[in-house]
């Protein structure tokens, strides 16, 4: 089944500001106001995946696909723009902060789910001033992402599931702070993730293929006490064999050199490997951060293979990382993760 949302004018960002004007007119190819509305009406007792096409705009709307076997498809990466702009700094009207895992802009918790030739943002700002700002939360397994455009600062793309344990009470308040957590697939290809903070972060089995990570400047025109960016943030449960892979990937930056880490571990059992990606300045000479964890250098698994590009390994790499031998890596570039 493919359904359709369309619209009697698109529009772009500067032309359509947040609100009811923003939406999708009903027209003559579906009947749906919002992209929520069109995910809601897909039968939960149906047969077969159900594509759902967004054609260009911009659309400021929160979404949230909790059924499986959807197939959310824009017109293309820079033609349609799915926006949201919280972050984890606001009061709500109970006196807390929303905090990280209520302010994605699109929500999947779903098992094969795909999304692609779209953006999806959260312009909420630096995470300084409006602390986490998630664009895509996604949990589940076999979920595919292609020809994407995922748009933050700080923790742009969290692959759940979150770790077992919270570091400080509240700190995982959110869709899913006491469902299971289950271990998920992910596949990302040909998508553009930009961030500075931990901008990939989580527990999933998530593989990178042909990807542009652009680290973006935290703190553009300081000179003094600059913030230092992070790549990855890996929450790898103990026991599974692959965290983060990335294949083939660009890492791009208009930040100084040497001010980003390719990784720093959100839990003790970390796993990040880079296979055949190139590396530009930015990327700092040590490579990887212990985020002040020094137990975890003997439980993360931080490897390369055949890096290119300024950020590149010489050797200035920490020790407690690891170099992958041919052998080694041909494991990594062969699996396909479903």
């Amino acid at each position: 089944m493919i359904w359709t949302i369309s619209r009697q004018q698109n529009c772009d960002k500067e032309a359509c500001p947040a609100g009811p004007e923003d939406r999708p007119d009903r027209g003559a190819a579906g009947p749906f106001q919002t992209i929520q509305e069109a995910i809601d009406s897909v039968p939960s007792d149906r047969s077969g995946p159900v594509t759902i096409r967004v054609p260009a705009g911009f659309f400021h709307e929160r979404i949230s696909i909790t059924k499986p076997d959807i197939i959310l498809e824009g017109a293309g990466a820079d033609k349609t723009v799915i926006s949201g702009n919280l972050g984890a700094f606001e009061i709500l009207e109970d006196g807390l902060k929303r905090g990280t895992f209520r302010t994605q802009t699109v929500f999947v918790h779903a098992d094969n789910v795909t999304i692609r030739n779209l953006t999806i943002e959260n312009t909420a700002g630096p995470g300084r001033t409006a602390g986490q700002a998630i664009a895509l939360y996604a949990d589940g397994d076999r979920l595919s992402f292609g020809n994407l455009r995922l748009l933050g600062n700080q923790d742009t793309l969290f692959t759940g599931p979150l770790p077992e344990k919270e570091m400080e009470k509240g700190g995982f308040r959110g869709p899913l702070e006491f469902a299971p957590r289950i271990p998920g697939r992910h596949h990302y290809v040909n998508c553009y993730i930009e961030g500075n903070i931990d901008f990939i972060f989580g527990g999933a089995m998530a593989f990178f293929d042909n990807c542009e990570l652009f680290c973006r400047d935290p703190e553009p025109g300081s000179r003094e006490n600059r913030t230092v960016s992070y790549i990855t943030a890996a929450s790898t449960p103990e026991g599974q064999k692959y965290g983060y892979v990335f294949r083939y990937c660009r890492l791009t930056s208009d930040a100084p050199p040497g001010s980003c880490y390719l990784g720093r571990p959100w839990r003790e059992h970390a796993r990040t490997v880079f296979l055949c990606c190139e590396m530009g300045a930015h990327i700092s000479p040590e490579g990887w951060h212990d985020w002040g964890k020094k137990s975890a250098r003997d439980t993360v698994c931080y490897a390369e293979y055949n890096s290119s590009g300024p950020g590149a390994p010489e050797n200035g790499r920490v020790p407690w990382s690891r170099i992958l031998t041919e052998e080694e890596a041909s494991v990594f570039l062969a699996y396909v993760p479903f």
